[in-house]
């Protein structure tokens, strides 16, 4: 059987942030700037957990205290670059069988100002329902919303 594979969702943003601060916004202070409505926990989401070495885990944390897997840390090299296995499957439920990839990087313009540039890649794996997920991901409600709420926040 012949797939064919779904683009990868591509966004930058350029923050007025040194390179170390946009990356640590970015990483360590995700909680502070990820879409509370982007929550797949039961009680909502307080914050957003992410353990910034190869192997860490990315997790939400609900309002009730419970953990919600999203995925894992594949590599981590601070302040350049930091890559995810997404483990939420096309109903953003966590599933340990199922990963695309985020992987996002840092390059320095100057003094105060980062560039930030996203790929969400592997959307293939969604299978029949990849066109959709890409146009969501794609889209205000996903990266694009994510990125200018981390952009105000990084500022």
């Amino acid at each position: 059987m012949h797939t064919i594979e779904s683009a990868p969702v591509r966004k930058s943003v350029t923050v007025r942030a040194s390179l170390e601060k946009a990356f640590d916004v970015f990483v360590k202070d995700m909680g502070t700037w990820w879409i509370k409505g982007h929550s797949i926990s039961q009680s909502g989401q307080r914050t957003v957990v992410v353990e910034a070495v190869a192997g860490g885990r990315w997790y939400e944390i609900g309002n009730a205290g419970e953990e919600c897997d999203w995925g894992r840390v594949i590599d981590c090299d601070r302040p350049n670059r930091i890559l995810f296995a997404w483990q939420l499957n096309a109903d953003f439920a966590f599933d340990s069988q199922f990963h695309t990839e985020v992987e996002v990087h840092f390059e320095a313009k100057g003094e105060n100002e980062t560039a930030v540039t996203l790929e969400h890649r592997n959307l293939g794996n969604y299978g029949a329902k990849a066109a959709d997920l890409r146009d969501v991901l794609d889209s205000d409600r996903g990266w694009g919303g994510l990125l200018a709420s981390y952009a105000e926040r990084a500022a």
